[in-house]
């Protein structure tokens, strides 16, 4: 019996110690190379949202109302590109107040040219020319500079290619009734912005006195010689887009007995872009629907950001 008990205690010992040396050697197998870097383990980084463009104007499909006649026209400032209505071109407008633009920095520029500053007298004739679009205070900085002079030099100086004298019996040459097209319309305002027509020392002057402009078209706003005129393309921009691009405007209009039509211009501009719009429509229509039309075109022209908030104006209906 002692010899099977023997081989019996020995079997059992060759076990155990297989057992015993199989974790062992599977430990060795398994363990981390000590020589070896350590596994590294990495995480994507967070995406960077890149924040919109804010909204911008840019050259679109323009729907326009056929009562009477609508032409528009968009400067493109960096590339210098014009794009509009197909009688942008040709077709001209009497420019009413709008011209009020270049009657200022006209006077202005010649003034520093002179080496002789303007009194404060003449800067308040200035900003009420703009600001309140004021008819006796722009006539006096008119003569002052030279009567149809000063627009011969509009004409010149900006490079007006389709722009002439008025030749209304009894008004001829007068500054508000000055023919232009709406082309020549966005020449004159980027002729403003680039400094050309105020000069180095009035330019930003005259841009924010036209970024303060005051007024609606209430009746109680518009007075014989003077009104009200923050209305039009600016009220077409979304809050997004005024918001960084402060917008300088300054619009004309009267209503003119001997053709029975109202004669409205919009012109507003921006840092990188110019904008302007021309209207005759029948007298019965009111103000009103000349300056909501001038609004409905610039929504059109609108090229928002992502959550821009684009304000269309009431439809183009009238009286």
């Amino acid at each position: 019996m002692r010899p099977r008990v023997i081989m019996v205690f020995a079997a059992a010992l060759i076990f155990l110690g297989g057992a015993l040396l199989v974790p062992a050697a599977y430990g060795k197998l398994t363990a981390t190379d000590p020589t070896e870097p350590d596994p590294v383990t990495t995480t994507a980084a967070p995406a960077v949202l890149t924040p919109p463009p804010p909204p911008t104007l840019a050259t679109a499909p323009v729907s326009v109302p056929d009562d009477g006649f609508v032409a528009w026209a968009l400067l493109d400032r960096r590339s210098g590109q014009i794009a509009g209505s197909p009688n942008s071109a040709k077709s001209t407008n009497s420019t009413e107040s709008m011209i009020k633009v270049w009657i200022v920095s006209d006077f202005l520029r010649r003034a520093e040219e002179a080496r002789k500053p303007p009194s404060a007298d003449w800067l308040k004739r200035g900003s009420a020319a703009l600001r309140y679009s004021d008819d006796n205070a722009t006539s006096a900085l008119y003569d002052a500079a030279g009567g149809t002079a000063v627009t011969k030099r509009m004409i010149s100086m900006c490079k007006l290619t389709n722009t002439r004298l008025g030749t209304i019996p009894g008004y001829v040459g007068w500054w508000s009734f000055t023919e232009m097209t709406a082309q020549d319309a966005v020449r004159l305002g980027e002729c403003v912005r680039d400094g050309t027509a105020a000069g180095p020392k009035w330019t930003e002057w005259v841009l924010e006195e036209m970024r303060n402009v005051w007024g609606t078209t209430a009746d109680k706003d518009q007075e014989r010689t003077r009104g009200g005129g923050r209305w039009g393309i600016i009220d077409g921009l979304p809050k997004e887009l005024v918001k960084h691009d402060p917008v300088s405007i300054k619009n004309g209009w009267t209503s003119l007995l001997y053709d029975g039509n109202w004669h409205v211009n919009c012109l507003a501009i921006g840092n990188n872009w110019v904008l302007a719009v021309q209207q005759r429509y029948p007298d019965r229509r009111g103000l009103d629907y000349g300056a909501r039309v001038c609004a409905n075109i610039a929504a059109q022209l609108v090229t928002p950001g992502v959550g821009a908030a684009l304000t269309i104006p009431r439809p183009l209906t009238g009286s």
